[in-house]
């Protein structure tokens, strides 16, 4: 007679599974409420505190009244004029990169993948550095962006130029593209770095780089609101796609969906998320590498979940990099994009470390 079969505990072989089995189902949307109403809140906050630092401090109750009740007065300027374009412009980029972070770590079944690995950052970069060293920073207002922008398009139409001829390309191949289109795309920005006209475009091109919201206006907010949020939400309606890609593709096709034209669609839509998130931000690292991993680790990788919640999470961790980088330029420069990798650089390096083998 087995243990299972032993009269002296029938019931405590069967009953005891059930409640582990299921307990976890029932606590994961209660976790996922509970963080996406935390950082919804934690996001106002945020705004708030945000919009009261800077050069002038302010008082928070007269900026909250800045901010409601706008008058004609310094405060509203400063306020409506300087801050609130650039925090509006965080949240967009933020939540721009956190969620096709989540895209391209479904897509490649990696959770080291990040807005970058396509190479679609980089091909922004170099459309910026041209822009900044021909000199149309000056010349046209949307210059800059607009060359990021056309930058980040023309990688995208290569990428898919390369899945549609290569069908059967597996992930590995992708990633090893986007290698190949990062190394391509650093050669050219050192030449044009190297042969820019005078060390002022020079400087402003490396500035760029490192990734800044200094001087954004609600014209930056204007052009990267459409792409962001339209593609963001057609990410949105492709959850279960994400779900299927993320169990490999044998499984995805098995579920109905066709694999190559699923992976073709998001990666072109995430791409464009990236390009227009980077044309008005410069490079900012990992806000899609970290956020996404995070939340991952604290809700699961339900997508349906996993997705709009890192997008807040997203938004809520750039605008405090950014607040904490403006309330501290008062006596030096401090970037956004410093201060993101000086923060996820470490926090990616814990998450890492914290990690059991299964």
């Amino acid at each position: 007679m087995t243990q299972l079969d032993s009269p002296s505990r029938p019931r405590t072989t069967t009953a005891p599974p059930a409640g582990p089995a299921t307990s976890p189902r029932r606590r994961l949307p209660r976790r996922a409420l509970w963080l996406a109403v935390g950082a919804g809140l934690a996001l106002v906050v945020a705004v708030l505190v945000s919009v009261s630092l800077g050069t002038l401090r302010l008082d928070p109750l007269e900026a909250v009244r800045a901010v409601v009740a706008p008058e004609q007065s310094q405060v509203s300027t400063v306020v409506w004029s300087i801050r609130l374009p650039r925090i509006v412009v965080a949240v967009l980029v933020g939540g721009a990169l956190a969620g096709v972070g989540v895209v391209m770590q479904a897509v490649f079944r990696n959770p080291l993948a990040d807005p970058g690995v396509t190479g679609v950052s980089s091909g922004a970069a170099v459309g910026a550095v041209a822009g900044i060293t021909l000199g149309l920073g000056g010349s046209l207002q949307w210059g800059v962006p607009i060359a990021a922008f056309a930058g980040s398009l023309a990688v995208a139409l290569a990428l898919q130029t390369v899945l549609h001829t290569n069908r059967g390309a597996s992930t590995y191949t992708l990633i090893l593209v986007g290698v190949s289109i990062n190394a391509f795309a650093g050669a050219v920005i050192s030449a044009l770095v190297a042969n820019a006209k005078d060390d002022a475009l020079a400087r402003g091109a490396v500035f760029w780089l490192a990734g800044d919201l200094e001087l954004r206006t609600w014209t930056h907010a204007a052009m990267a609101v459409v792409p962001v949020v339209l593609g963001l939400t057609l990410l949105l309606t492709r959850v279960r796609a994400l779900d299927a890609l993320l169990l490999g593709d044998d499984v995805a096709a098995t579920s109905g969906y066709d694999v190559h034209r699923t992976r073709l669609v998001l990666l072109l839509v995430a791409s464009l998320v990236t390009g227009a998130a980077v044309a008005v931000s410069g490079v900012i690292s990992f806000v899609g590498l970290v956020v996404p991993h995070a939340v991952r680790l604290v809700i699961g990788a339900k997508h349906a979940l996993l997705l709009p919640i890192s997008v807040v999470c997203g938004a809520l961790f750039l605008v405090l990099a950014d607040t904490a980088a403006r309330a501290g330029s008062t006596t030096v420069v401090i970037q956004t994009g410093a201060v993101c990798a000086v923060v996820g650089a470490p926090v990616f390096l814990a998450l890492l470390l914290s990690r059991r083998p299964t």
